[in-house]
């Protein structure tokens, strides 16, 4: 494992989405984990699922479709404007956004549970500096579309989908950019573990 991952857990292979291994090692199930536990889980590309339909508008009324970046790896961020460790890693995710743009990677938001308030959403954009879209997900149906990869009470949570279209990765709970950056890159390069 790398030294830049060092906080976080490394679930290697098989390990299904639906069910993860908190950072005590014990198995739980999908919808019961606990969130923001810093758990990094990497599927075999053999294991690799693909998300249900991702699509809507974003926080500025542009409209947004996953399935429109196939052929590229996507990051998506599962975040709100009232979440504490969200509000800790959005300039760590901006910097990787930077960072994994010449790679072809793509980075979209989910803004979620802000109860309708699009400006508290965009005012976070605006404070933070992100540059990327994010999908208003006032209903809840973008998580839906993630379901068994994100929990409902896991925010922040980060996914990567691979150039394929399948779900790759997750990190459970707020990230740094070196740590996203690393498993970007694992992804890309087909591997399923560090070492």
């Amino acid at each position: 494992m790398s030294a830049r991952r060092t906080a976080a857990v490394l679930v290697a292979g098989g390990l299904a989405l639906a069910g993860c291994t908190s950072s005590n090692g014990a198995q739980t199930s999908g919808q019961s984990f606990v969130a923001g536990d810093h758990t990094i889980t990497l599927l075999a590309p053999d294991q690799r699922p693909e998300p249900g339909v991702l699509r809507g508008r974003t926080i500025d009324g542009q409209t947004i479709d996953l399935a429109s970046q196939k052929g590229h790896a996507v990051v998506l961020n599962v975040w709100g404007s009232w979440c504490g460790p969200c509000q800790k890693e959005a300039p760590a995710l901006e910097k990787a956004s930077r960072e994994l743009k010449p790679k072809g990677v793509a980075f979209i938001g989910i803004n979620t549970r802000e109860n309708g308030n699009k400006d508290a959403a965009a005012a976070f954009q605006r404070t933070y500096g992100i540059t990327y879209p994010s999908l208003f997900d006032a209903d809840s149906n973008a998580l839906l579309a993630l379901r068994g990869a994100v929990s409902a009470n896991a925010i922040p949570s980060t996914v990567v989908i691979d150039p394929q279209g399948r779900i790759a990765a997750r990190i459970s709970g707020a990230t740094t950019t070196a740590t996203l950056v690393d498993v970007v890159d694992d992804v890309l390069a087909g591997r399923t573990s560090t070492s």
